[in-house]
């Protein structure tokens, strides 16, 4: 949870050979950061990159808008490792510099890899703070010194007021998946942490979607941000091929198990709609032979982290999850995403789905739909403004009704009135 990222020190990396150029050349790294860069096998910022880095390299506030999966994550910690190293402390205990306040542990954790692999020569130390654990190992690494803080807020909280964490020296303040914080009912806490930052900051604020709320959160921290979209709200990255079966509940699981043979998937993430149907999941997959796990937020913190493990490691061949893992799961060149339930919320079937497909690379997105949940089905194809691949479910699997009697919107209204069907026909 603590890191010193000093494994490569400045006068090695500067007597190593000129890094290959690449797109992010342009951007105004230091040869550290490129070096960084061009070890993790990148050669290409995606957009949002090369249209936020110089801008928070800058000093500039930031509305960062973008689908899950496009980088976003590299377009601020770069840009902030820049400024912490261009004001390097010989300090032996920093003050936090940098905040960055995330939804859930996974995703805090991803980011604070990301601060890691990023950071080696930097010199720039940073704790992981989220709950679940002991605080120990955390306090120990604050009292320290720190430049950098990922937490989730509640735990923040509990370490604000104990007297354990100061955040008076602050300059960067990054928000990020600002509209999950406000599902999972977090804005009352962000807002509370936000009091406790000094006015004269830099503020990012990083969200897939903008609903109202937001939107007025943006307003109220951010002083004349720059606006960076690459995407339109609630979009669904273009590599990623789309597809819905219809099947009642009780043809899932074989639906499942046929899907997993049939298109040869090495490695699938399942989304359920709730905890208990994860497990149940995972247990019917573990009892038909294929090696599976279930996490959600009722697992403890250490069998969350070893079914991650065990996951990327390709130990697992599926992982079953809530919706709490949609936006903190960072899993390399995973093929398959599975919706064994379909969302309540629309817009979560975007960072559902945006787990696969990552950096431009092609992923494949399976959607269950029973008969309860065709309002779901519609609603996520108007937010996503596209209609999913419509397939025939095996016939040994028990069906719903057939791929063309639940329709699109449109259709479904035809039959309502002759006068408006004449309307539509002309």
């Amino acid at each position: 949870m603590y890191s010193n990222m000093t494994t490569t020190t400045a006068e090695v990396v500067s007597n190593e050979p000129e890094p290959t150029r690449s797109g992010f050349h342009g951007l105004g790294l230091s040869r550290e950061l490129l070096h960084a860069v061009a070890a993790a096998g990148y050669t290409v910022p995606t957009p949002i990159q090369q249209q936020a880095i110089p801008e928070v390299a800058a000093g500039k506030d930031v509305l960062g808008c973008a689908a899950t999966g496009t980088g976003k994550t590299a377009a601020f910690v770069l840009p902030i490792l820049q400024r912490l190293m261009d004001e390097r402390s010989n300090a032996r205990t920093s003050p936090i510099r940098c905040l960055v306040l995330a939804p859930t542990r996974e995703l805090a954790s991803q980011i604070a890899d990301s601060f890691e692999h990023y950071g080696v020569g930097s010199q720039m130390r940073h704790v992981v703070i989220f709950g679940g654990v002991a605080q120990q190992r955390q306090i120990r690494a604050l009292r320290r010194g720190v430049d950098i803080v990922v937490a989730t807020p509640g735990r923040l909280l509990d370490l604000m007021q104990q007297g354990e964490v100061a955040l008076d020296h602050v300059n960067t303040f990054v928000l990020d998946e600002a509209d999950r914080m406000l599902d999972m009912g977090f804005i009352r806490d962000v807002r509370r942490i936000v009091q406790a930052l000094p006015k004269q900051r830099q503020t990012l604020l990083f969200s897939a979607t903008l609903p109202t709320e937001i939107q007025q959160l943006s307003r109220n921290i951010l002083r004349d941000p720059v606006r960076v979209a690459v995407d339109p709200v609630a979009s669904v990255s273009e590599p990623i091929s789309q597809s819905v079966y219809f099947v009642e509940t009780s043809g899932k699981i074989k639906l499942l198990l046929k899907l997993l043979e049939e298109h040869k998937v090495d490695r699938a993430l399942v989304f359920t709609r709730t905890k208990r149907g994860a497990n149940r999941v995972s247990e019917k997959l573990v009892a038909a032979g294929v090696a599976a796990a279930a996490i959600h937020g009722n697992k403890s913190q250490n069998a969350r982290e070893r079914a991650l493990l065990l996951f990327k490691r390709g130990d697992l061949r599926a992982m079953v999850a809530t919706d709490i893992a949609a936006r903190g799961i960072d899993i390399k060149d995973l093929s398959h995403v599975i919706n064994f339930d379909l969302p309540m919320e629309a817009e979560s079937y975007v960072h559902r789905v945006g787990r696969t497909g990552r950096a431009g690379k092609a992923g494949v997105a399976f959607s269950f739909c029973s008969t309860e949940d065709r309002q779901q089905l519609q609603a996520i194809e108007r937010l996503i403004d596209e209609r999913l691949d419509r397939v025939d479910s095996p016939a040994e699997v028990s069906t719903s009704t057939s791929t063309n009697t639940v329709q699109p919107e449109t259709r479904r209204r035809r039959p309502r009135n002759h006068r408006g069907a004449r309307q539509r026909r002309s």
